[in-house]
């Protein structure tokens, strides 16, 4: 088995997709500023979890790694809302659309989580 197999990286994946492209229609102001910081954070989100998973064998680090993944996930959610309430991402459903997309992705990190501490 592979990361590339997980749920939760396949989900993370898309949102970094999505975000990067997002991202790169934001005013030119942006693209490097808060623009650069949402495509950072939200590909830390997946990197972290390849990381947790790279280390699995120490359920610690792995857990370790999962919870940085879903901090990451909060940051890029703080850049998100940043953008939306400054005016820069000025497109309501984009918004809307990727904010869903950082809930559900949350949610199954959050429960990947709670099965990787549950394990014996």
């Amino acid at each position: 088995m592979s990361y590339k197999n997980l749920k939760v990286w396949q989900k993370a994946r898309l949102l970094t997709i999505e975000i990067h492209k997002m991202s790169l229609l934001l005013p030119k102001y942006e693209l490097y500023e808060t623009g650069s910081q949402i495509r950072r954070s939200s590909k830390s989100v997946r990197s972290n979890i390849v990381e947790g998973y790279g280390r699995r064998k120490y359920k610690a680090d792995y857990v370790k790694f999962l919870i940085y993944a879903h901090s990451s996930l909060d940051e890029t959610r703080d850049h998100l809302e940043t953008l939306f309430e400054t005016g820069s991402l000025t497109d309501q459903n984009t918004f809307y659309h990727i904010s869903n997309h950082l809930d559900q992705t949350g949610k199954m990190l959050y429960k990947f989580i709670q099965s990787i501490e549950n394990r014996d």
